[in-house]
């Protein structure tokens, strides 16, 4: 028998996975990469799931910390929502999973690895592209995308194959990471459907609102409420805990996706908006204009790069080292207000804050400059403009 390492899930996908290719002869080994998004019961529950379905061997891979120092500070320190609303939750988890994927097939000597991809999105290319680049030896197998496969014909192979669960449950597809937990089902599959509010794994159970306070330094959150953290992972969870209850942070992508159609998909990421929405308020205090600029502009450019899977490429690494430099005054407090379904940012409060009265108060004094000073810039300012118009003759 062949051995197969299946990047294995407990989802629908990787279930079929798991029953199909034991039908076609492979033996399976079984591996989970752990972001973030699972308690110990979780993956006790996932474990006992492989093994009832005939797994070989089961695996988790905790790169949680890893992937928040290789990839989401990263995330954070270019404010990166990808069309200015999704926190590359998924995007970003998929492209470690498929890396540490790829390390312990290699570990083990499995000759084939196999996935739950579909063949309609962005999941396939960033696998299949990781495992080329790290074990490009192996097979890849890909039943769910051969197959053409719809879920309702999953869950009618399970069914046949003996396997018992609660199906309506089968209706969303769900995943969960430490940066935020997508949602898909039929309302995402249209334009014009919303997903219910049943759908979102974090139900709203906070009605009151909270104040909180985050505390940065050199762009990394450092303290909630006061309390602070050694491990920024446990900042972010932290701020999952006191914010979820609310409802926030949920919302529908719709996006380019790497095949070229467009895509929606619906999540929840309370502590991801929050703490970007907080980080880019404070730069925008202790920060100059053109850093702002040129950060903009490289960070889209960057978490477009991770969206499609290319993360690997040597550029992203020197792309960090521009955002890690632009974080040397990022410290501070951010005040925000907690409500349902919605956050405020209130205000900041750093040693670095280059908004400073001492220079002069926007709209009503100027300590640092006289009004003198003013006319005179402005002339020279326009001067090029001016002179462009008069040679032209134009006719306003």
């Amino acid at each position: 028998m062949q051995k197969v390492l299946l990047a294995f899930s407990g989802g629908l996908d990787t279930s079929f996975c798991v029953k199909y290719l034991i039908e076609k002869g492979y033996e399976i080994h079984t591996a989970i990469v752990d972001t973030g998004g699972f308690t110990k019961d979780d993956l006790k529950q996932i474990e006992n799931r492989a093994f009832s379905l005939g797994a070989k061997s089961f695996k988790v891979l905790d790169i949680t910390h890893q992937y928040y120092e290789e990839c989401l500070k990263y995330l954070i320190f270019g404010n990166i929502l990808r069309n200015n609303t999704y926190p590359l939750s998924v995007s970003a988890e998929r492209v470690f999973q498929a890396m540490s994927i790829a390390k312990y097939a290699n570990e083990i000597g499995a000759k084939n690895i196999a996935h739950g991809s579909t063949g309609a999105g962005n999941d396939q290319v960033r696998f299949d592209m990781i495992f080329n680049i790290i074990c490009p030896d192996v097979e890849i197998i890909t039943p769910i995308r051969d197959l053409k496969l719809s879920r309702e014909e999953e869950i009618e192979y399970l069914k046949k194959a003996g396997v018992v669960q609660d199906w309506t449950k089968a209706a969303y597809s769900i995943n969960v990471g430490i940066w935020g937990t997508s949602v898909g089902g039929k309302e995402t599959l249209t334009s014009d459907s919303y997903l219910p509010e049943h759908a979102f794994p974090t139900q709203k159970t906070k009605s009151t609102p909270e104040k909180l306070t985050i505390t940065f330094d050199k762009g990394e959150v450092k303290a909630i409420n006061g309390e602070n953290f050694k491990n920024p992972v446990d900042a972010i969870r932290k701020i999952t805990e006191i914010a979820a209850p609310f409802g926030i942070g949920r919302d529908i992508h719709i996006g380019d996706t790497i095949i070229g159609i467009k895509g929606r998909v619906g999540f929840e990421a309370a502590a991801s908006l929050i703490i970007i929405k907080a980080h880019h308020l404070l730069e925008k205090h202790t920060l100059v204009k053109w850093q702002l600029y040129w950060k903009e502009q490289l960070a889209n450019w960057y978490g477009m790069m991770v969206h499609e899977g290319q993360f690997l490429d040597p550029v992203m690494r020197n792309m960090e080292k521009f955002l890690v430099d632009t974080q040397s005054t990022v410290s501070g407090d951010v005040y925000v207000e907690l409500e349902p379904y919605n956050f405020k940012l209130l205000g900041i409060k750093s040693n670095y804050d280059l908004m400073s009265s001492k220079f002069g108060k926007y709209g009503e004094m100027n300590n640092a400059w006289t009004g003198n000073d003013v006319k005179g810039f402005s002339k020279i300012f326009g001067n090029q403009t001016m002179i462009y118009h008069r040679v032209n003759d134009t006719k306003f």
